[in-house]
């Protein structure tokens, strides 16, 4: 449906449409924004026939009707994007996360170096290549990078691993699936090529090649590279630009907008004000300040921290008796978290990073290892 945008367009009362004509009044906006008082003066209306006026207007320009909470909870929402969802290949954190990611927005993955987020944007541009049957939209996906290489060869890996990682699809319907094919990737190096990037060649990519999925890896390079401290103004509002423009990409294509962000040390002192459910990420805040904060759907956080284990005594008696000949063995421990989500509650979730992708772990799940001393960050 075309949105209207002039009063011409609109069934009213042709008497109303002149007067609107001789004061000027061209656009449904400009009669939206002005109170009944200044419409009075300017075109000499009845007060009823103005209240009419606008009832009328404002009724034209909403396409969709207000949809209530029973309706989205018994399936009955006029346009299914409000609760469709993208999978993110791993059935845990689809749970975790209410079926997955929106497809409308512009969602957020912030997290330190190698804590896993350029993984798990590699895994969502392969599940959004699914039928919706299986959690994806059956699309392609814009994959822009602003740092380093493009991942192929991991891309590629997690691409011959998908008949053992996603069982419960059938082997036909992966086979049929061009995945390589269609990963459309785009490198910019500064921020103007990045606007370009996005004003032009994202838009024409979206057009012509069937794309459903926009992967910015990552929006904070280039940003905080280029404007100083003394540009802080300037760069608020050209991220306010940039957000603007990507929720615009996002609602007419109906298409979810995945960026990555990179974080920064906490410099204040969080001893009395806990802001985060996990310890490490209590520590550090995404990137680009407030400005950019505001333009986000969701965000998540996605931290890394190295532990110490060893084999849990219950599980292994013989290591209880030979303590001091036991190995301890440096791991990983990976947090998803929920920083803020207008479906989503404050959570966190543990994933794990294999050769097979990115995989959340259950909070009751029996493990036999047990952390015993942390390393020093």
């Amino acid at each position: 449906m075309r949105p209207v945008r002039f009063v011409h367009e609109v069934d009213i009362n042709p008497k109303v449409l002149a007067a609107l004509r001789k004061a000027k009044l061209r656009l449904l906006k400009d009669v939206l924004q002005m109170s009944v008082s200044d419409m009075e003066r300017l075109t000499k209306l009845p007060t009823a026939e103005i209240h009419y006026l606008h009832k009328t207007v404002a009724a034209a320009i909403c396409l969709f009707p207000p949809v209530t909470a029973l309706q989205m909870s018994l399936g009955d929402c006029p346009f299914p994007t409000q609760t469709q969802r993208v999978s993110l290949g791993c059935p845990v954190l689809n749970s975790w996360l209410k079926g997955g990611l929106p497809t409308l927005g512009v969602i957020e993955i912030a997290g330190e170096s190698a804590s896993g987020k350029t993984q798990i944007c590699l895994q969502l541009s392969l599940s959004v290549q699914y039928p919706p049957a299986y959690g994806g939209l059956g699309a392609g996906v814009v994959y822009v990078c602003t740092e380093d290489v493009f991942p192929a060869r991991r891309l590629h890996q997690l691409i011959s691993l998908q008949p053992q990682v996603r069982v419960d699809v059938p082997s036909d319907v992966i086979t049929t699936i061009p995945f390589g094919n269609q990963v459309y990737v785009e490198h910019v190096a500064d921020v103007d090529s990045l606007w370009r990037c996005i004003t032009h060649r994202l838009p024409l990519l979206i057009a012509r090649l069937s794309v459903r999925l926009v992967v910015i890896d990552s929006v904070a390079a280039l940003f905080r590279c280029e404007f100083s401290c003394s540009m802080a103004v300037r760069k608020a509002k050209l991220l306010q630009h940039f957000g603007n423009l990507l929720h615009q990409i996002s609602h007419k294509h109906h298409s979810p907008i995945v960026c990555v962000n990179q974080v920064t040390s906490r410099m204040d002192d969080i001893g009395d004000r806990p802001t985060s459910i996990c310890l490490t990420s209590q520590r550090i805040i995404p990137s680009l300040g407030t400005a950019w904060s505001n333009m986000l759907l969701m965000r998540l956080l996605a931290c890394r921290k190295e532990v110490k284990t060893i084999l849990d005594t219950e599980h292994n008696p013989q290591c209880a008796v030979e303590h001091s000949n036991c190995t301890f063995t440096p791991q990983t421990q990976r947090t998803l978290e929920v920083l803020f989500a207008p479906h989503l509650p404050h959570s966190l979730c543990h994933y794990v990073i294999t050769a097979e992708g990115v995989y959340g772990v259950r909070e009751n799940d029996n493990t036999n290892i047990a952390r015993v001393e942390s390393h020093k960050e």
